[in-house]
């Protein structure tokens, strides 16, 4: 998929590989994991290719245990491809693997009261910018990504998702 930035003349060029192995209803379209993928990317990168696999609870807590010693599944895990050291460009554009439980995503978008698709938007465009490399250790780092995700969100036409809904 092809995004144009109409402030820039720059072109993000997105390959997303979706893996559907959840049992979950009301999963997003292929097309839309590649726009928000795009837009997370387009301050970044001209061109990317990673894997999103949409999960259910029972793989998301395997993942979690496994690779953050966590128990019980969380809402985006992000693996970050790491280059071998070769001389050619094997892997150039290879951004990394996301793995997105959804009966998490869902049950957290009613919890908080958040518009579903919006959700989904906001943990694929948290987890891209963790494949870029943005973390949220301390509360500086936090700050800058939550910053971050709420200036691409806006682009896509999404409120702030760290706004505490009143009512």
């Amino acid at each position: 998929m092809r995004i144009m930035n109409e402030k820039k003349s720059d072109l993000t060029e997105v390959l997303v590989h979706l893996q559907i192995e959840s049992q979950q209803q009301d999963i997003p379209a292929a097309d839309q994991f590649e726009q928000w993928a795009a837009a997370a990317l387009l301050k970044y990168r001209g061109r990317a290719e990673l894997t999103i696999r949409i999960v259910d609870e029972e793989e998301g807590s395997e993942l979690n245990e496994q690779y953050r010693k966590k128990s019980g599944p969380t809402n985006v895990l992000s693996f970050p491809f790491e280059a071998p050291e070769t001389p050619d460009d094997i892997g150039q554009d290879w951004l990394g693997d996301l793995v997105i439980c959804a009966p998490v995503v869902n049950r957290e978008a009613t919890e908080q009261a958040k518009q579903l698709f919006s959700h989904w938007a906001h943990l694929v465009v948290h987890g891209v910018l963790h494949l870029l490399g943005f973390d949220h250790i301390d509360e500086a780092e936090a700050s800058e990504m939550e910053l971050y995700e709420i200036e691409i969100l806006k682009g896509l036409g999404i409120s702030n998702p760290y706004e505490e809904k009143v009512g």
